[in-house]
């Protein structure tokens, strides 16, 4: 028999035919050398897909890939703390905290990095000082009291620091500082009742937190470093041109101009700026701390990009809404003409209006073009209203037009090149049509209003910085 087609032993079937002869049957298998040929295809195939994956995204954060260097360039610092016999001995050995520091603290961003080494030091400070203090007193009880008042501390101590973590507040700021201080305080309690030189101890360890503080700040500030302030800055840069470039799209794509041009990823870049709440809250957390840098000082209004971000996602919901008609084409042809000059006038001067903000986060100054383009969109928004006080009105008790159809139809007033004057027309269009032209416009009209929120939170981040930077 064939190699490849040897029989695999124990898989067999006996069957009976009709003449009473019985008949076995044994199954073919496929060699294992090809089976396993297969299985190293397959999983080389998947790990070079997650390759390309990330050097996809290397490419597009090369920021992210200098930040895992950083973290090595530090790590191998802190390690000469091992290496060296004369460091070593000078930490008495206790050289494992610096790296656990380092592993710990050291962040993407400035900010997160002086954030979490900040909490780290005083919260090792406090619960070493507690600890050695709970040590003390606990030692004048003597021998059969002190691991009685030693665990009581534990609890007590640790459920009242625990409680605080729940808090919104506290754990956006102090979560790090509060694990830090249960852990240190822990260890020191416990770790003190059978060491005699608790003072030492607690020295030792002090300074290697601080010594691996130390290198995680000098390694974020003064090696490439990433400010939370610039990321915050860019974020909301790219939420407005974001929210222009969607609402340009699907105007054009309900309109039918342009409607293959505009790539899905453009359409849909609104919802990004919808779930950025929580990068916005962090990067500002992040961004108080950071020292002065660029064109950010220490008064910097950071609380106002909080802000200016709540009011680019109310616009976004209005684009998502937006979104949601654009697939129905229940409106007539011929509709869609007459009123397809509004809609894009409005959403185009609106996206400008967008892009022109974008000018002045980026230079904190008031554009004077800001104002034109806020007349522009308010003439047109007064022009789509007139249009839609003159679409449709029922004629009653005219002859000239009789609807014979159902009475969720009516004849149409359509105006005539947008001046006031009307052209009756005796064609009967459905009721739903011309409810999707009067939400397509309520919609533009309603972003058009929250464009000008935006405007004057905008205005209001650019006087504060200015003024801050007069103080300062």
């Amino acid at each position: 028999m064939d190699k490849e087609s040897e029989p695999c032993p124990g898989l067999d079937w006996k069957i009976s035919f009709p003449d009473g002869m019985p008949k076995i049957f044994v199954s073919e298998c496929m060699p294992q050398s090809r089976l396993s040929t297969g299985f190293v295809m397959g999983l080389s195939l998947k790990y070079w897909g997650l390759i390309q994956k990330g050097w996809r995204y290397g490419v597009r954060e090369p920021q992210k890939i200098i930040h895992c260097f950083k973290v090595g360039m530090a790590l191998c610092l802190v390690s000469l703390f091992y290496y060296l016999r004369p460091l070593y001995e000078g930490v008495g050995g206790n050289a494992m905290w610096a790296v656990l520091t380092v592993i710990v603290a050291l962040e993407y961003t400035v900010g997160a990095t002086i954030c979490k080494c900040l909490n780290r030091a005083v919260a090792t400070l406090m619960a070493g000082g507690l600890g050695i203090g709970v040590h003390w007193v606990a030692s004048q009880f003597g021998e059969m009291y002190e691991p009685l008042i030693l665990q009581g501390s534990v609890f007590v101590l640790a459920a009242a620091a625990t409680f605080p973590r729940f808090l919104p507040s506290v754990k956006a700021h102090f979560d790090h500082g509060a694990l830090i201080f249960i852990f240190t305080f822990v260890l020191v309690s416990v770790s003190g009742y059978r060491e005699r030189e608790l003072f030492t101890l607690a020295h030792h360890r002090l300074s290697t937190v601080a010594i691996g503080i130390s290198i995680c700040v000098v390694t974020s500030i003064f090696f490439c470093p990433v400010w939370a302030g610039n990321e915050l800055h860019n974020l909301v840069q790219d939420n407005m041109e974001k929210l222009a470039d969607s609402l340009d799209g699907y105007v054009a794509e309900y309109i039918g101009y342009d409607a293959n041009e505009a790539s899905n990823n453009t359409l849909v870049g609104y919802r990004s700026v919808i779930d950025s709440m929580a990068a916005e809250e962090s990067l500002v957390n992040c961004a108080r701390w950071e020292p002065a840098h660029g064109g950010f000082n220490f008064r910097h209004p950071w609380k106002e990009y909080l802000e200016l971000g709540a009011s680019l996602r109310s616009c976004g919901y209005c684009i998502d809404a937006l979104s949601g008609i654009v697939g129905d084409t229940k409106a007539p042809d011929f509709l869609k003409e007459r009123f397809s000059t509004f809609c894009v006038k409005l959403s185009s001067n609106s996206s400008a209006v967008l892009r022109e903000l974008v000018v002045v986060i980026r230079t904190l100054v008031k554009s004077p073009k800001i104002d034109l383009r806020l007349d522009e969109m308010c003439n047109a928004v007064e022009e789509i209203q007139t249009a839609l006080k003159a679409l449709p009105n029922q004629k009653n008790g005219s002859n000239e037009t009789k609807p014979q159809e159902s009475s969720d139809a009516c004849p149409i007033v359509i105006p005539f090149d947008g001046k006031g004057e009307t052209d009756v027309c005796p064609v009967v269009i459905p009721f739903v049509a011309i409810v999707q032209l009067v939400t397509l416009s309520s919609l533009l009209i309603e972003i058009a209003a929250r464009t000008e929120k935006i405007v004057k939170s905008v205005n209001r981040l650019a006087e504060k910085a200015t003024s801050s930077e007069l103080k300062v």
